[in-house]
């Protein structure tokens, strides 16, 4: 019995280490494969990155076009208003050049003659929008016509539009003062100047006024307003 126990030991003292030896195997071989999954790790992850900013990378070609789109559409409506701005400050052309503008009431209608005469008989006198978008006074004679030329009803002093006075038959001014003879020759100051004139013509029964370019009739002199 004691020598096969004996023998039994032998046998099984290899056994023994090779089991002791495995599991320090094993604990040697797997820092190893943590290292190595530690380095994929991060290259897994910058490959990752690496492709979810390729697919935020703007198109440059398609960011011009909606920049574009939206100036476009931004100044389409700016235009727009400062077209409409500056239609609205800007006075109609007084035919600067020698031509002609017809004249329109106070509705914006352009004034027929023979209908003006009728509601604005002698000695009354009534504005129109005539040069430069300025007033002026047509002049109806005793005769139901027209006369040849039209008064600028703007005072030459502080710019105030001056009224005619039916009874003095006149124009008076209301905020200084002056005053004017019925043609509109200035008779009683501040103001310096007469009242500017404008010619006067019928054009298919419309009233048409344009610059008054030759000697003022009343003074004799160049005309100021040239």
């Amino acid at each position: 019995l004691l020598l096969h126990s004996c023998a039994s030991r032998a046998m099984l003292a290899p056994t023994l280490l090779l089991a002791a030896l495995v599991p320090a195997a094993a604990l040697r071989v797997a820092p190893s494969a943590a290292r190595v999954s530690v380095v994929q790790a991060p290259r897994a992850a910058a490959a990752v990155m690496s492709a979810a900013a390729d697919d935020f990378v703007p198109d440059m070609q398609r960011r011009t076009i909606m920049n574009l789109v939206l100036l476009g559409g931004a100044g389409v409506p700016v235009l727009w208003l400062a077209g409409g701005f500056i239609y609205f400050l800007v006075p109609p052309s007084g035919g600067g050049g020698g031509g002609g503008i017809t004249a329109r009431d106070a509705l914006g209608n352009d004034v027929i003659a023979s209908k003006w005469i009728s509601a604005n008989p002698y000695p009354g006198r009534a504005l129109v929008e005539g040069l430069k978008g300025d007033a002026h006074y047509l002049i109806v004679k005793e005769d139901k016509t027209l006369e040849n030329y039209a008064i600028n009803a703007v005072c030459t002093h502080l710019g105030c539009v001056v009224p005619w006075n039916r009874a003095q038959l006149k124009y008076i001014c209301p905020c200084h003062g002056s005053q004017y003879a019925a043609t509109g020759q200035v008779v009683r100051g501040p103001a310096p100047l007469s009242l500017a004139l404008a010619h006067l013509d019928e054009v298919d029964g419309k009233v048409v006024l344009s610059p008054w370019k030759e000697t003022d009739f009343r003074t004799g002199l160049v005309p100021w307003w040239k």
